[in-house]
C-alpha cells in the first residue's frame, strides 16, 4: 500500500475548488490510489512532462509523481481541465 503525499500547491489548489461535492470525489479517488495507483482506470502515464502521471477525476486533473522503492504517491497539482492543464 502506498502513502499519499500532498504538496501546498495541490492542498491549495484543492480548498479552492467548489462545489464541495467535487472536492470530495477527488479526495476519495486520491484515496483509492492506495492500493495500486498505476493500474487504476483513470491513471495515465504523461510524456514529456514535470509530472509522471496523471488521475482524471470529471473536469479536474490530479498530476502526481510515484516512488515505488518507497511506496509514495506525491500529487503534485489539481487543476481543472483545459488548453493549460498539461
Amino acid at each position: 500500500m502506498y502513502s499519499i503525499d500532498w504538496t501546498k500547491t495541490a492542498i491549495k489548489q484543492l480548498r479552492k475548488i467548489q462545489p464541495e461535492k467535487q472536492r470530495k470525489a477527488i479526495l476519495s479517488a486520491v484515496g483509492d490510489l492506495a492500493e495500486c495507483p498505476t493500474n487504476a482506470a483513470n491513471v495515465k502515464a504523461l510524456k514529456g512532462h514535470g509530472v509522471g502521471y496523471r488521475l482524471r477525476v470529471g473536469n479536474y486533473r490530479v498530476l502526481f509523481d510515484l516512488s515505488d522503492g518507497v511506496r509514495i504517491i506525491t500529487v503534485q497539482e489539481v487543476k481543472k481541465r483545459d488548453e493549460r492543464t498539461y
